[in-house]
């Protein structure tokens, strides 16, 4: 397995659940705690897909180390239909189905952050993420060992 295609594929999956969480914050805007936690979310998201981009640049992969955002305008009329949205009873089965498409779309990364730890181990033996520039990423790549003491 190359890991630039698994780079490649985890920074492209990370913009699109990123993406997911914005909208499903901007309709949710009404409750307040869904509102926060998915912007906390998409934070992490972001900070996941600069270090892919750096990441990257050690393999040959030419990433945008910008998150994929969206126009102003567009945040702006789903937010103004979040509000209206608030007021209605059935935002409860909205927040359902949105949260059923979160769950495939974050099961979708995670898979991919799977496929990058076991691309990693077998690219270069079971310590290699420890050579990467990113501590973040090498915590997110739990299946890699840490260095050995002494």
């Amino acid at each position: 397995m190359k890991l630039d295609l698994v780079i490649k594929e985890l920074h492209r999956s990370e913009n699109e659940l990123a993406h997911v969480l914005l909208r499903l914050s901007e309709r949710h805007k009404a409750d307040h705690e869904t509102y926060h936690v998915a912007r906390d979310l998409v934070r992490w998201c972001h900070d996941h897909v600069r270090e892919l981009a750096r990441i990257g640049e050690h393999y040959g992969v030419k990433l945008d180390a910008e998150p994929a955002g969206e126009s102003t305008v567009a945040e702006r009329v789903r937010e103004k239909a979040a509000e209206w949205l608030g007021r209605r009873k059935e935002p409860g089965l909205l927040l359902l189905a949105d949260l059923r498409h979160l769950y495939r779309v974050a099961s979708g990364v995670s898979l991919d952050w799977e496929l990058l730890a076991q691309a990693a181990q077998g690219a270069r033996g079971r310590r290699s993420c420890w050579s990467w520039p990113s501590g973040a990423i090498r915590r997110r790549c739990g299946r890699c060992a840490g260095p050995t003491p002494g």
